[in-house]
């Protein structure tokens, strides 16, 4: 491996890793563009499976007691039923077309919000956490967007930070994690991925703990703030991949 490729590994380690400890989410969209620069598609996206569930780890470990079952289990029981319908439809779906769409749905929500001066706060709804979750469980599968939905539609709630971030952070694990099961099974992670992804993962980690850092000291409402601006720089990043 050379300085070329280990300087792409580590820039996408740096990315995705801090941006997940601060959030909970989006070490996809933004160590995966640095990643596919020195890796094949398949591996690329393997290892980012396999990043997001290492550093989401530790962002679920400091909200462990927010953790709800009943809360949690209203998005990802379902998603867990989309992820393989998911996989089932793949073969039919223009995932590209899909990725594209989403891009474009999550600037107009993320500028729409980004210049309201108060957020619009929402009530519970179960049946709509549920369908959130299966959505989101079947993007997951299609396009690697488990946590788009439910990212949009926690930020929306009147929960404080911690309570919103021990939803996301295990809901994007479970399904994630499931999805590198899969893959594993494919022979996605062969010998040069698995030394891409030791060469990566110290850095992700250390990343991770400087996003968990920012996190702890951030109030809730800037938080739910920062959840919607990501999504704003997230539909940004994912157009300019598909269209470039």
């Amino acid at each position: 491996m050379d300085g070329v490729a280990v300087f792409y590994l580590v820039a996408g380690a740096l990315a995705g890793g801090f941006v997940n400890g601060l959030a909970g989410f989006g070490t996809s969209l933004f160590a995966l563009g640095w990643w596919l620069q020195v890796m094949p598609p398949l591996q690329a996206v393997a290892m980012v499976l396999a990043m997001s569930v290492a550093t989401g780890l530790q962002g679920a470990w400091i909200v462990r007691a927010e953790i709800r079952a009943a809360r949690l289990g209203l998005f990802l029981v379902p998603a867990l039923v989309g992820v393989p319908i998911g996989l089932s439809i793949l073969a039919f779906v223009d995932a590209s077309a899909l990725r594209t769409g989403i891009a474009v749905f999550l600037i107009l929500y993320g500028g729409f919000l980004i210049l309201r001066r108060d957020l619009p706060l929402v009530r519970p709804m179960p049946v709509i956490d549920a369908v959130i979750g299966f959505a989101g469980g079947i993007l997951g599968a299609l396009a690697g967007l488990s946590g788009a939905l439910p990212t949009m539609w926690l930020a929306l709630r009147d929960w404080t930070k911690t309570e919103t971030r021990a939803v996301l952070q295990p809901f994007n694990i479970v399904v994630l994690g499931l999805a590198a099961v899969l893959l594993a099974l494919e022979g996605a992670y062969d010998r040069a991925t698995l030394i891409a992804m030791a060469t990566a993962l110290p850095f992700a980690l250390i990343a991770a703990q400087l996003g968990i850092w920012t996190f702890r000291r951030l109030p809730d409402t800037a938080f739910r703030r920062l959840l919607v601006g990501l999504m704003l720089v997230c539909g940004l990043i994912l157009l300019a991949r598909e269209l470039a």
